[in-house]
Protein backbone atom coordinates (compact mmCIF):
# COMPACT_ATOMS: atom_id res chain seq x y z
CA UNK A 1 0.00 0.00 0.00
CA UNK A 2 2.94 2.57 0.88
CA UNK A 3 4.40 1.85 -2.72
CA UNK A 4 0.85 2.74 -4.05
CA UNK A 5 0.41 5.60 -2.52
CA UNK A 6 4.16 7.22 -3.06
CA UNK A 7 3.33 6.06 -6.88
CA UNK A 8 0.02 8.53 -6.97
CA UNK A 9 2.86 11.19 -5.27
CA UNK A 10 5.32 11.03 -7.84
CA UNK A 11 2.95 11.07 -10.32
CA UNK A 12 0.97 13.80 -9.40
CA UNK A 13 4.73 15.81 -9.46
CA UNK A 14 3.58 18.76 -12.10
CA UNK A 15 6.23 17.47 -14.73
CA UNK A 16 4.26 14.28 -14.68
CA UNK A 17 1.11 15.66 -14.81
CA UNK A 18 1.92 17.88 -18.23
CA UNK A 19 3.57 15.07 -19.68
CA UNK A 20 0.25 13.51 -19.05
CA UNK A 21 -1.78 16.23 -20.86
CA UNK A 22 0.34 16.91 -23.59
CA UNK A 23 0.72 13.06 -24.28
CA UNK A 24 -3.04 12.41 -24.50
CA UNK A 25 -3.21 14.94 -26.48
CA UNK A 26 -0.90 13.91 -29.04
CA UNK A 27 -2.15 10.12 -28.66
CA UNK A 28 -6.10 11.70 -29.36
CA UNK A 29 -4.61 13.59 -32.62
CA UNK A 30 -2.86 10.37 -33.51
CA UNK A 31 -5.56 8.10 -33.39
CA UNK A 32 -7.73 10.57 -35.12
CA UNK A 33 -5.89 10.16 -38.13
CA UNK A 34 -7.41 7.30 -40.31
CA UNK A 35 -3.91 5.37 -41.74
CA UNK A 36 -1.80 6.40 -38.26
CA UNK A 37 -2.16 4.06 -35.52
CA UNK A 38 -1.15 3.71 -31.73
CA UNK A 39 1.45 1.35 -32.54
CA UNK A 40 3.46 4.58 -34.94
CA UNK A 41 2.55 7.09 -32.51
CA UNK A 42 3.98 5.17 -29.56
CA UNK A 43 7.01 4.97 -31.76
CA UNK A 44 7.83 7.69 -32.34
CA UNK A 45 7.66 9.15 -29.46
CA UNK A 46 10.18 7.22 -27.55
CA UNK A 47 13.37 9.11 -28.82
CA UNK A 48 11.72 11.73 -26.64
CA UNK A 49 11.36 9.75 -24.08
CA UNK A 50 15.37 9.23 -23.82
CA UNK A 51 16.33 12.32 -21.95
CA UNK A 52 13.21 12.26 -19.58
CA UNK A 53 13.23 10.46 -16.05
CA UNK A 54 12.16 6.70 -16.31
CA UNK A 55 8.75 7.12 -15.06
CA UNK A 56 7.68 10.38 -16.63
CA UNK A 57 8.69 8.87 -19.83
CA UNK A 58 6.80 5.79 -19.55
CA UNK A 59 3.93 8.00 -18.34
CA UNK A 60 4.55 9.65 -22.37
CA UNK A 61 4.27 6.45 -23.64
CA UNK A 62 1.12 5.47 -21.54
CA UNK A 63 -0.53 8.56 -22.27
CA UNK A 64 -0.25 8.57 -26.85
CA UNK A 65 -1.42 4.84 -25.83
CA UNK A 66 -4.81 5.28 -24.42
CA UNK A 67 -5.25 8.71 -26.16
CA UNK A 68 -4.49 6.52 -29.55
CA UNK A 69 -7.22 4.06 -28.65
CA UNK A 70 -9.56 6.29 -27.65
CA UNK A 71 -9.00 9.06 -30.65
CA UNK A 72 -9.36 6.15 -33.46
CA UNK A 73 -13.40 6.71 -32.19
CA UNK A 74 -13.44 10.37 -33.37
CA UNK A 75 -12.83 9.42 -37.56
CA UNK A 76 -14.53 6.32 -36.89
CA UNK A 77 -17.88 8.05 -35.83
CA UNK A 78 -17.81 11.10 -38.11
CA UNK A 79 -16.69 10.02 -41.37
CA UNK A 80 -16.80 6.04 -41.34
CA UNK A 81 -13.48 5.60 -41.25
CA UNK A 82 -11.79 3.85 -37.69
CA UNK A 83 -8.85 5.96 -37.06
CA UNK A 84 -7.24 2.64 -35.72
CA UNK A 85 -8.29 -1.16 -35.83
CA UNK A 86 -10.17 -1.04 -32.52
CA UNK A 87 -12.49 1.31 -32.97
CA UNK A 88 -13.85 -0.25 -36.28
CA UNK A 89 -17.11 -2.39 -34.58
CA UNK A 90 -17.68 1.92 -32.98
CA UNK A 91 -17.82 3.18 -36.38
CA UNK A 92 -21.51 1.14 -37.01
CA UNK A 93 -23.53 2.89 -34.93
CA UNK A 94 -21.15 6.45 -33.96
CA UNK A 95 -21.69 7.24 -38.28
CA UNK A 96 -25.60 6.64 -37.71
CA UNK A 97 -25.46 9.05 -35.06
CA UNK A 98 -23.40 11.65 -37.17
CA UNK A 99 -25.75 11.10 -39.99
CA UNK A 100 -29.10 11.58 -37.90
CA UNK A 101 -26.71 15.19 -36.77
CA UNK A 102 -26.06 13.81 -33.13
CA UNK A 103 -21.97 13.97 -33.51
CA UNK A 104 -21.52 15.26 -30.29
CA UNK A 105 -23.75 12.65 -28.38
CA UNK A 106 -22.21 10.16 -30.21
CA UNK A 107 -18.48 11.52 -29.54
CA UNK A 108 -19.85 12.03 -25.66
CA UNK A 109 -20.33 8.30 -25.16
CA UNK A 110 -16.84 7.35 -26.69
CA UNK A 111 -15.48 9.37 -24.31
CA UNK A 112 -17.06 8.51 -21.72
CA UNK A 113 -17.03 4.47 -22.09
CA UNK A 114 -13.25 5.21 -22.93
CA UNK A 115 -12.80 6.60 -19.62
CA UNK A 116 -14.34 3.81 -17.36
CA UNK A 117 -13.08 0.95 -19.52
CA UNK A 118 -9.47 2.75 -19.14
CA UNK A 119 -9.82 3.16 -15.53
CA UNK A 120 -11.59 0.11 -14.39
CA UNK A 121 -9.03 -2.19 -16.27
CA UNK A 122 -6.11 -0.36 -13.86
CA UNK A 123 -7.92 -2.74 -11.07
CA UNK A 124 -6.13 -5.66 -12.87
CA UNK A 125 -3.21 -4.42 -13.31
CA UNK A 126 -2.60 -3.18 -9.62
CA UNK A 127 -3.93 -6.72 -8.38
CA UNK A 128 -2.95 -9.21 -11.05
CA UNK A 129 0.70 -7.81 -12.19
CA UNK A 130 3.11 -7.65 -8.61
CA UNK A 131 1.26 -11.87 -8.58
CA UNK A 132 2.30 -12.50 -11.38
CA UNK A 133 5.59 -10.96 -11.17
CA UNK A 134 6.38 -13.38 -7.80
CA UNK A 135 5.62 -16.36 -10.04
CA UNK A 136 8.51 -15.27 -12.58
CA UNK A 137 11.00 -15.32 -9.81
CA UNK A 138 11.32 -19.00 -9.93
CA UNK A 139 11.80 -18.69 -13.29
CA UNK A 140 15.55 -20.26 -14.73
CA UNK A 141 17.30 -20.51 -18.44
CA UNK A 142 14.85 -23.45 -19.11
CA UNK A 143 12.04 -21.20 -17.96
CA UNK A 144 13.01 -18.71 -20.08
CA UNK A 145 13.57 -20.39 -22.94
CA UNK A 146 10.04 -21.84 -23.41
CA UNK A 147 8.98 -18.56 -22.01
CA UNK A 148 10.36 -17.21 -25.32
CA UNK A 149 9.30 -19.79 -27.56
CA UNK A 150 5.66 -19.23 -25.82
CA UNK A 151 5.50 -15.52 -26.60
CA UNK A 152 6.77 -16.25 -30.51
CA UNK A 153 3.73 -18.37 -31.31
CA UNK A 154 1.26 -16.57 -29.75
CA UNK A 155 2.44 -13.38 -31.55
CA UNK A 156 3.22 -15.01 -34.58
CA UNK A 157 -0.29 -15.27 -35.93
CA UNK A 158 -1.91 -12.37 -34.89
CA UNK A 159 -3.03 -10.17 -37.52
CA UNK A 160 -2.34 -12.29 -40.39
CA UNK A 161 -5.19 -14.13 -42.25
CA UNK A 162 -2.09 -17.52 -42.30
CA UNK A 163 -0.27 -19.16 -39.50
CA UNK A 164 2.65 -19.74 -41.83
CA UNK A 165 2.59 -15.77 -42.50
CA UNK A 166 3.07 -15.04 -38.81
CA UNK A 167 5.29 -17.79 -38.16
CA UNK A 168 7.75 -16.41 -41.44
CA UNK A 169 7.55 -12.95 -39.47
CA UNK A 170 8.62 -14.53 -36.24
CA UNK A 171 11.45 -16.72 -38.16
CA UNK A 172 12.53 -12.94 -39.70
CA UNK A 173 13.05 -11.30 -36.45
CA UNK A 174 14.56 -14.27 -34.85
CA UNK A 175 17.04 -14.05 -38.31
CA UNK A 176 17.57 -10.19 -37.37
CA UNK A 177 17.57 -10.56 -33.25
CA UNK A 178 20.92 -12.40 -34.25
CA UNK A 179 22.87 -9.29 -35.86
CA UNK A 180 25.31 -7.93 -33.24
CA UNK A 181 27.98 -10.02 -30.77
CA UNK A 182 27.34 -13.07 -29.54
CA UNK A 183 26.36 -12.97 -26.06
CA UNK A 184 28.26 -16.79 -24.37
CA UNK A 185 31.60 -16.21 -27.00
CA UNK A 186 31.84 -13.01 -27.75
CA UNK A 187 32.01 -13.20 -31.67
CA UNK A 188 30.70 -10.85 -34.10
CA UNK A 189 27.82 -11.72 -36.15
CA UNK A 190 26.50 -9.99 -39.28
CA UNK A 191 27.61 -6.82 -38.29
CA UNK A 192 29.34 -6.00 -41.69
CA UNK A 193 32.27 -4.21 -40.70
CA UNK A 194 29.60 -1.97 -38.84
CA UNK A 195 30.66 -0.83 -35.05
CA UNK A 196 27.92 1.11 -34.50
CA UNK A 197 26.43 -2.63 -34.99
CA UNK A 198 27.88 -4.53 -32.29
CA UNK A 199 25.02 -4.12 -29.68
CA UNK A 200 22.57 -5.18 -32.43
CA UNK A 201 20.33 -3.56 -34.09
CA UNK A 202 19.64 0.05 -32.96
CA UNK A 203 16.36 -0.74 -31.65
CA UNK A 204 15.01 2.68 -31.75
CA UNK A 205 15.36 3.27 -35.23
CA UNK A 206 13.71 -0.22 -35.97
CA UNK A 207 10.82 0.55 -34.38
CA UNK A 208 10.22 3.66 -36.03
CA UNK A 209 11.31 2.24 -39.53
CA UNK A 210 8.78 -0.78 -38.98
CA UNK A 211 5.91 1.56 -37.77
CA UNK A 212 6.21 4.87 -39.01
CA UNK A 213 8.41 5.58 -42.14
CA UNK A 214 6.61 2.42 -43.89
CA UNK A 215 3.49 4.22 -43.36
CA UNK A 216 4.83 7.06 -44.77
CA UNK A 217 5.37 4.60 -47.68
CA UNK A 218 2.47 3.48 -47.76
CA UNK A 219 0.33 6.93 -47.56
CA UNK A 220 2.84 7.81 -50.38
CA UNK A 221 1.54 5.32 -52.92
CA UNK A 222 -2.20 6.25 -53.01
CA UNK A 223 -3.81 9.35 -54.06
CA UNK A 224 -3.41 12.21 -51.54
CA UNK A 225 -6.43 12.39 -49.02
CA UNK A 226 -7.56 15.81 -49.53
CA UNK A 227 -8.88 18.09 -46.16
CA UNK A 228 -12.37 16.93 -46.23
CA UNK A 229 -15.18 19.30 -44.51
CA UNK A 230 -15.57 19.41 -41.18
CA UNK A 231 -18.90 18.02 -39.95
CA UNK A 232 -20.87 20.32 -38.15
CA UNK A 233 -22.60 19.34 -34.91
CA UNK A 234 -24.54 21.99 -32.77
CA UNK A 235 -25.96 18.52 -29.93
CA UNK A 236 -24.51 18.51 -26.53
CA UNK A 237 -21.51 16.14 -25.82
CA UNK A 238 -22.25 15.59 -22.17
CA UNK A 239 -24.88 12.51 -21.35
CA UNK A 240 -27.72 13.12 -19.47
CA UNK A 241 -28.92 10.84 -16.43
CA UNK A 242 -31.02 8.34 -18.50
CA UNK A 243 -28.49 7.98 -20.87
CA UNK A 244 -25.63 7.35 -18.84
CA UNK A 245 -28.18 4.76 -16.76
CA UNK A 246 -28.42 3.02 -20.43
CA UNK A 247 -24.85 2.43 -21.44
CA UNK A 248 -23.45 1.75 -17.33
CA UNK A 249 -24.45 -1.89 -17.43
CA UNK A 250 -22.88 -2.01 -20.90
CA UNK A 251 -20.11 -0.43 -19.93
CA UNK A 252 -19.01 -3.20 -16.59
CA UNK A 253 -19.55 -5.98 -18.89
CA UNK A 254 -17.62 -4.99 -22.20
CA UNK A 255 -14.37 -3.99 -19.34
CA UNK A 256 -14.61 -7.62 -17.58
CA UNK A 257 -14.40 -8.67 -22.15
CA UNK A 258 -11.71 -6.39 -22.76
CA UNK A 259 -9.65 -7.06 -19.85
CA UNK A 260 -9.51 -10.56 -20.20
CA UNK A 261 -8.87 -10.54 -23.82
CA UNK A 262 -6.21 -7.79 -22.79
CA UNK A 263 -4.53 -10.30 -20.25
CA UNK A 264 -4.90 -13.00 -22.94
CA UNK A 265 -1.50 -12.36 -25.28
CA UNK A 266 -1.90 -12.30 -28.46
CA UNK A 267 -5.46 -11.33 -28.59
CA UNK A 268 -5.88 -7.68 -29.20
CA UNK A 269 -8.51 -4.58 -29.05
CA UNK A 270 -9.82 -5.18 -32.29
CA UNK A 271 -11.23 -8.13 -30.87
CA UNK A 272 -12.35 -6.72 -27.60
CA UNK A 273 -14.35 -4.30 -29.77
CA UNK A 274 -16.28 -6.80 -31.47
CA UNK A 275 -17.16 -8.82 -28.63
CA UNK A 276 -18.13 -5.99 -26.57
CA UNK A 277 -20.61 -4.52 -29.10
CA UNK A 278 -21.84 -8.24 -29.85
CA UNK A 279 -22.15 -8.44 -26.14
CA UNK A 280 -24.31 -5.46 -26.24
CA UNK A 281 -26.76 -6.24 -27.92
CA UNK A 282 -27.36 -9.13 -27.03
CA UNK A 283 -28.20 -7.93 -23.60
CA UNK A 284 -29.69 -4.60 -25.19
CA UNK A 285 -33.62 -3.92 -24.73
CA UNK A 286 -33.32 -2.19 -27.47
CA UNK A 287 -31.82 -4.38 -30.00
CA UNK A 288 -33.70 -2.55 -33.07
CA UNK A 289 -31.28 0.44 -32.00
CA UNK A 290 -28.38 -1.62 -33.17
CA UNK A 291 -26.95 -0.45 -36.83
CA UNK A 292 -29.46 2.68 -37.00
CA UNK A 293 -27.10 4.47 -34.06
CA UNK A 294 -27.54 3.01 -30.63
CA UNK A 295 -24.88 4.65 -28.16
CA UNK A 296 -24.98 1.38 -26.22
CA UNK A 297 -23.39 0.06 -29.01
CA UNK A 298 -21.01 2.04 -28.87
CA UNK A 299 -20.47 2.41 -25.28
CA UNK A 300 -19.96 -1.21 -25.56
CA UNK A 301 -17.06 -1.43 -28.29
CA UNK A 302 -15.06 2.19 -26.70
CA UNK A 303 -15.24 0.39 -23.22
CA UNK A 304 -14.32 -2.77 -24.24
CA UNK A 305 -11.02 -1.63 -26.37
CA UNK A 306 -10.26 0.57 -23.85
CA UNK A 307 -10.10 -1.83 -21.35
CA UNK A 308 -7.87 -3.77 -23.18
CA UNK A 309 -4.90 -1.28 -22.24
CA UNK A 310 -4.77 -2.00 -18.66
CA UNK A 311 -4.80 -5.99 -18.99
CA UNK A 312 -2.34 -5.98 -21.96
CA UNK A 313 0.25 -4.06 -19.49
CA UNK A 314 0.22 -7.25 -17.52
CA UNK A 315 1.99 -9.93 -19.29
CA UNK A 316 3.88 -7.40 -21.07
CA UNK A 317 5.05 -5.92 -17.74
CA UNK A 318 5.79 -9.75 -15.75
CA UNK A 319 6.40 -11.78 -18.49
CA UNK A 320 7.74 -9.68 -21.47
CA UNK A 321 5.18 -10.89 -23.40
CA UNK A 322 3.40 -8.40 -25.34
CA UNK A 323 0.09 -8.77 -25.66
CA UNK A 324 -0.03 -6.35 -29.23
CA UNK A 325 1.63 -4.34 -31.63
CA UNK A 326 1.19 -1.31 -29.37
CA UNK A 327 2.62 -3.13 -26.03
CA UNK A 328 5.41 -4.24 -28.13
CA UNK A 329 6.73 -1.32 -29.54
CA UNK A 330 5.99 0.38 -25.38
CA UNK A 331 8.38 -2.86 -24.32
CA UNK A 332 11.07 -1.41 -26.20
CA UNK A 333 10.84 2.12 -23.95
CA UNK A 334 11.44 0.22 -21.32
CA UNK A 335 14.52 -1.43 -22.53
CA UNK A 336 15.74 1.96 -23.36
CA UNK A 337 15.55 3.30 -20.13
CA UNK A 338 16.89 0.00 -19.22
CA UNK A 339 14.75 -1.52 -16.67
CA UNK A 340 13.97 -5.34 -18.15
CA UNK A 341 10.20 -6.59 -17.59
CA UNK A 342 9.92 -9.55 -14.77
CA UNK A 343 10.09 -9.19 -10.70
CA UNK A 344 12.83 -6.56 -11.50
CA UNK A 345 10.34 -4.03 -11.97
CA UNK A 346 8.43 -4.76 -8.92
CA UNK A 347 11.23 -4.93 -6.48
CA UNK A 348 14.62 -2.77 -8.19
CA UNK A 349 12.27 -0.44 -9.93
CA UNK A 350 9.63 -0.84 -7.86
CA UNK A 351 9.30 2.91 -7.82
CA UNK A 352 9.45 3.83 -11.40
CA UNK A 353 6.83 1.03 -11.45
CA UNK A 354 4.11 1.80 -9.01
CA UNK A 355 4.46 5.59 -10.31
CA UNK A 356 4.03 4.28 -13.75
CA UNK A 357 0.57 2.45 -12.77
CA UNK A 358 -0.60 5.22 -10.82
CA UNK A 359 0.47 7.83 -13.79
CA UNK A 360 -1.86 5.64 -16.33
CA UNK A 361 -4.53 5.36 -13.66
CA UNK A 362 -4.56 9.57 -13.84
CA UNK A 363 -4.12 9.71 -17.99
CA UNK A 364 -7.81 8.35 -18.04
CA UNK A 365 -8.80 11.20 -16.25
CA UNK A 366 -6.98 13.93 -18.32
CA UNK A 367 -8.52 11.70 -21.10
CA UNK A 368 -12.04 12.61 -20.14
CA UNK A 369 -10.89 16.16 -19.89
CA UNK A 370 -9.36 16.88 -22.68
CA UNK A 371 -12.04 14.52 -25.07
CA UNK A 372 -14.87 16.19 -23.94
CA UNK A 373 -13.65 19.53 -23.97
CA UNK A 374 -11.88 19.28 -27.25
CA UNK A 375 -14.20 17.36 -29.14
CA UNK A 376 -14.77 19.58 -31.82
CA UNK A 377 -11.12 20.64 -32.19
CA UNK A 378 -10.03 17.10 -32.90
CA UNK A 379 -12.94 16.55 -35.04
CA UNK A 380 -10.99 19.34 -37.78
CA UNK A 381 -7.58 17.13 -36.91
CA UNK A 382 -9.36 13.98 -38.37
CA UNK A 383 -9.77 15.82 -41.92
CA UNK A 384 -6.19 17.08 -42.16
CA UNK A 385 -4.81 16.11 -45.44
CA UNK A 386 -2.02 13.34 -46.77
CA UNK A 387 -0.05 16.34 -48.43
CA UNK A 388 0.58 17.68 -44.38
CA UNK A 389 0.69 14.14 -42.79
CA UNK A 390 3.18 12.72 -44.82
CA UNK A 391 6.45 14.97 -44.39
CA UNK A 392 5.09 15.18 -40.66
CA UNK A 393 5.73 11.79 -39.99
CA UNK A 394 8.60 11.76 -42.29
CA UNK A 395 10.61 14.38 -40.44
CA UNK A 396 10.10 12.84 -37.53
CA UNK A 397 11.25 9.38 -38.17
CA UNK A 398 14.30 11.02 -38.99
CA UNK A 399 14.64 13.34 -36.43
CA UNK A 400 13.74 10.39 -33.90
CA UNK A 401 15.92 8.44 -35.58
CA UNK A 402 18.51 10.29 -35.11
CA UNK A 403 18.04 12.09 -31.69
CA UNK A 404 18.97 8.64 -29.27
CA UNK A 405 22.76 8.10 -30.61
CA UNK A 406 23.43 10.71 -32.83
CA UNK A 407 23.89 8.45 -35.41
CA UNK A 408 23.74 8.63 -39.30
CA UNK A 409 23.84 5.15 -39.18
CA UNK A 410 20.78 4.73 -37.56
CA UNK A 411 18.82 6.73 -39.54
CA UNK A 412 19.85 4.66 -42.15
CA UNK A 413 18.89 1.73 -40.40
CA UNK A 414 15.38 3.19 -39.99
CA UNK A 415 15.29 3.37 -43.60
CA UNK A 416 16.02 0.19 -44.54
CA UNK A 417 13.63 -1.01 -41.72
CA UNK A 418 11.12 1.52 -43.60
CA UNK A 419 10.98 -0.13 -46.58
CA UNK A 420 11.32 -3.86 -44.90
CA UNK A 421 8.06 -2.95 -43.39
CA UNK A 422 6.36 -1.68 -46.41
CA UNK A 423 6.80 -4.94 -48.03
CA UNK A 424 6.02 -6.77 -44.74
CA UNK A 425 2.66 -4.56 -45.02
CA UNK A 426 2.11 -5.90 -48.67
CA UNK A 427 2.90 -9.39 -48.07
CA UNK A 428 0.13 -9.26 -45.51
CA UNK A 429 3.39 -10.70 -42.61
CA UNK A 430 3.01 -8.86 -38.91
CA UNK A 431 5.45 -6.76 -38.09
CA UNK A 432 4.77 -6.41 -34.18
CA UNK A 433 6.04 -10.34 -34.59
CA UNK A 434 9.61 -9.22 -35.78
CA UNK A 435 9.62 -6.76 -32.99
CA UNK A 436 8.89 -9.30 -30.46
CA UNK A 437 11.17 -11.83 -31.81
CA UNK A 438 13.59 -8.84 -31.58
CA UNK A 439 12.98 -8.28 -28.14
CA UNK A 440 12.68 -12.35 -27.08
CA UNK A 441 15.25 -13.73 -29.43
CA UNK A 442 18.06 -13.04 -27.42
CA UNK A 443 16.53 -14.21 -24.41
CA UNK A 444 15.79 -17.28 -25.30
CA UNK A 445 19.08 -17.95 -27.14
CA UNK A 446 20.64 -17.26 -23.80
CA UNK A 447 17.97 -19.20 -21.63
CA UNK A 448 18.77 -22.03 -24.45
CA UNK A 449 22.66 -21.90 -24.38
CA UNK A 450 22.51 -21.32 -20.62
CA UNK A 451 20.53 -24.47 -19.75
CA UNK A 452 22.79 -26.86 -21.83
CA UNK A 453 26.31 -25.31 -20.43
CA UNK A 454 24.44 -26.40 -16.99
CA UNK A 455 23.61 -30.21 -17.94
CA UNK A 456 26.83 -30.67 -20.15
CA UNK A 457 24.70 -30.59 -23.36
CA UNK A 458 21.49 -32.75 -22.45
CA UNK A 459 18.64 -31.48 -23.23
CA UNK A 460 16.44 -32.94 -20.66
CA UNK A 461 16.66 -30.00 -18.76
CA UNK A 462 14.66 -28.15 -20.75
CA UNK A 463 11.39 -30.58 -19.19
CA UNK A 464 13.03 -30.61 -16.16
CA UNK A 465 10.39 -28.35 -13.80
CA UNK A 466 6.73 -28.11 -14.22
CA UNK A 467 6.79 -24.55 -15.15
CA UNK A 468 8.93 -26.04 -18.42
CA UNK A 469 5.90 -28.69 -18.80
CA UNK A 470 2.93 -25.67 -18.26
CA UNK A 471 4.73 -23.49 -20.81
CA UNK A 472 5.31 -26.25 -23.09
CA UNK A 473 1.83 -26.59 -23.35
CA UNK A 474 0.81 -22.83 -23.26
CA UNK A 475 3.47 -22.86 -26.71
CA UNK A 476 0.98 -25.61 -28.10
CA UNK A 477 -1.82 -23.33 -27.50
CA UNK A 478 0.01 -20.30 -29.11
CA UNK A 479 0.56 -21.79 -32.43
CA UNK A 480 -3.06 -22.70 -32.57
CA UNK A 481 -4.70 -19.48 -30.88
CA UNK A 482 -3.94 -17.08 -33.80
CA UNK A 483 -6.32 -19.37 -35.88
CA UNK A 484 -9.37 -19.21 -33.30
CA UNK A 485 -9.17 -15.97 -32.61
CA UNK A 486 -9.13 -15.08 -36.12
CA UNK A 487 -11.83 -16.97 -36.68
CA UNK A 488 -13.88 -15.82 -33.46
CA UNK A 489 -13.38 -12.15 -35.04
CA UNK A 490 -14.76 -12.90 -38.25
CA UNK A 491 -18.05 -14.42 -36.75
CA UNK A 492 -18.25 -11.66 -34.21
CA UNK A 493 -18.29 -8.95 -37.72
CA UNK A 494 -20.59 -10.73 -39.49
CA UNK A 495 -22.75 -10.73 -36.60
CA UNK A 496 -22.25 -6.70 -36.10
CA UNK A 497 -22.91 -6.52 -40.08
Amino acid sequence: MNEILAGFMNALQPLNLAAMAVSVAIGIMIGALPGLSAAMGVALLIPITFGMPASTGLIVLAGVYCGAIFGGSISAILIHTPGTPASAATAIDGYQLTLKGKAGKALGTAIISSFFGGLLSCISLYFFAPALAKLAMAFGSPEYFWLSIFGLTIIAGVSTDSLLKGLISGALGLLLSTVGMDPMNGVFRFTFGQAALYEGLPFTATLIGLFSMSQVLVLAEKKIRKAGELVKFDDRVLLNGKEMKQIAPTIVRSWIIGNLIGILPGAGASIASFMGYNEARRASKHKEEFGHGSIEGIAGSEAANNAVTGGSLIPTLTLGIPGESVTAVLMGGLLIQGMQPGPDLFNKFSGVTYTFFAGFVLVQFFMLVIGLLGAKGFAKISRVSDAILIPVVFSLSVVGSYAIRNSMVDVGVMFAFGVLGYLIKKFDLNPAAIVLALILGPIGEKGLRRALLLSGGNPAILLSTPICWGLLFLCIFGIFSPVIMKKMERAMEAKSE
